[in-house]
């Protein structure tokens, strides 16, 4: 009896163990069918306009601090240019004045700029 015990309970171990793993790979597979036909589904009948998310310059905060900071900082500068500028503009003029000027000259103080102005080359073309 014990030749035939041996043998037979290999086969009922054996044959559990099948019919565990069949039984196991067909609920699976039985669930993978439910989930891609779920899936497919969904992929056909989704709307039309799928929402996306704000961009990321939508999703920046503006800094009022610091954009009136800059703005204040940058007109600042621009003011300071623009006075250097009308300062040389200024200065050029009044070198002219002074250089090219025949009168005026003992009669003001030896830094002021005479009051008449010079009439330039451009000028006296548009006049002609």
């Amino acid at each position: 009896m014990s030749v035939l015990l041996g043998p037979l309970s290999g086969a009922l171990v054996a044959g559990g163990i099948y019919y565990g793993f069949s039984n196991l790979m067909q609920t699976r597979t039985q669930q993978h069918i439910k989930d891609l036909h779920t899936l497919s589904v969904r992929l056909v009948e989704t709307p039309n306009v799928i929402l996306a998310p704000p961009s990321a310059a939508a999703r920046v905060k503006p800094h009022n601090f610091t954009t009136e900071l800059k703005a204040r900082w940058n007109n600042e500068v621009e003011c300071l240019f623009r006075g250097i500028q009308n300062l040389d503009r200024s200065a050029v003029e009044w070198g002219r004045t002074l250089l090219y000027s025949s009168s005026g000259k003992e009669d003001k103080g030896a830094g002021e700029a005479p009051a008449t102005k010079v009439p330039t080359a451009s000028a006296e073309t548009a006049s002609s």
